[in-house]
């Protein structure tokens, strides 16, 4: 069979994107290279799509440096930062599977994720909010045989801890390695590749992982812009977290497919920090479950903040009560609120 007649699409009048997480992102990045990008209002952090491309690109030589071959495992166990984006690109364009970790887990859930996901290298929080993270993560690694590596990255606003700053790290190794035998890794790759590793609570026992492709990813992001009609001038606030695909593919990935801004409150969620970046950042779309929104409209100081920059957003995770939409369409701003439900695999 034709390779190039493998794919079609059906009575839709746009066809699914037949590419790579890493095209789509140079695309993007072509077309609006000065525009915002990528705001983690906690860290003090901002890049264009330009410095987000070339930033995801040093990132990724940097893993090539320290070994990392197209299908291996890469985890991330830490909460929102702009770290875990420029991650989530480059693993994309260097072929590895990113293996997403739930900041809430335990011992032996990480124990657990990282021996069946096979993760090789861990990127990691020194630690949140009550976990240790760094002491969790010595209690079982060694019980974990395919982890080599770890990177250890410090709280906002920290000094570097005992090896040094582990991102930069990172990416001084990536300044070692040609702008060419990245090109040369990003074009052998596929867009069914597997790219990502989700796991689902389930209903009984350990995590379910769901392995995804950037053909599966890429096209949820996009078909989700769509439907929310965004483009570069949306300002998307996304204080939901990055682990699950409500972050990083309803969010990341709807906003890189159509050049608009990913915004980030806070590590999580906190109701005034994600009100008062809405309102400082002029956000277009709000993301959130029910109780977030619910937080939001309860909170002491709901009143003196200005929602009017907001037009859209999406509610999902589980039903919404009819008088919580009815306030968040009208005294919220948002008349375009967008329902969503799926399941990871």
């Amino acid at each position: 069979m034709n390779p190039q007649l493998a794919y079609a699409h059906g009575a839709a009048t746009v066809p699914l994107l037949g590419e790579t997480i890493g095209e789509n992102l140079r695309r993007t990045a072509e077309r609006h290279a000065g525009s915002e990008a990528l705001v983690a209002v906690h860290q003090g952090y901002r890049a264009t799509y330009r410095q987000l491309w070339e930033q995801a690109g040093v990132a990724a030589r940097g893993l090539l440096a320290r070994g990392v071959e197209a299908g291996d495992r890469v985890g991330i166990w830490a909460p929102n930062r702009w770290e875990w984006v420029v991650l989530q690109f480059a693993t994309a364009r260097a072929g590895a599977i990113l293996v997403n970790i739930n900041p809430a887990y335990k011992t032996a859930e990480l124990e657990f994720v990282l021996k069946q996901a096979g993760v090789s290298l861990l990127v990691l929080a020194r630690s949140f909010r009550d976990s240790d993270y760094a002491g969790m993560l010595a209690e079982v690694e060694g019980r974990c045989p395919a982890l080599r590596e770890t990177l250890i990255l410090e709280p906002p606003g920290a000094a570097p801890g005992p090896g040094g700053d582990a991102w930069e790290s990172l990416l001084a190794a990536g300044a070692g390695v040609s702008e060419e035998r990245l090109a040369a890794r990003e074009a052998a790759l596929q867009f069914d590749d597997p790219i990502n590793i989700q796991y689902t609570s389930g209903t009984t026992g350990f995590p379910k992982g769901a392995t995804l492709s950037h053909h599966n990813i890429l096209n949820n992001g996009f078909f989700i812009g769509e439907v929310m009609r965004y483009s570069e001038r949306d300002r998307v606030c996304i204080p939901v977290p990055f682990y699950h695909c409500f972050g990083m593919v309803l969010g990341n990935l709807a906003c890189t497919t159509h050049g608009a801004a990913m915004v980030i409150p806070a590590e999580a969620f906190d109701p005034l920090a994600t009100m008062t970046t809405v309102e400082a950042e002029r956000c277009t779309a709000l993301y959130g479950v029910p109780t977030m929104f619910i937080a939001e409209l309860d909170h002491p100081q709901f009143e003196r903040f200005d929602f009017s920059s907001l037009r859209t957003g999406i509610m999902a995770g589980s039903p919404c009560p009819v008088e919580v939409m009815k306030k968040v369409r009208s005294i919220m701003h948002m008349p375009e609120m967008t329902i969503c439900y799926g399941m990871t695999e």
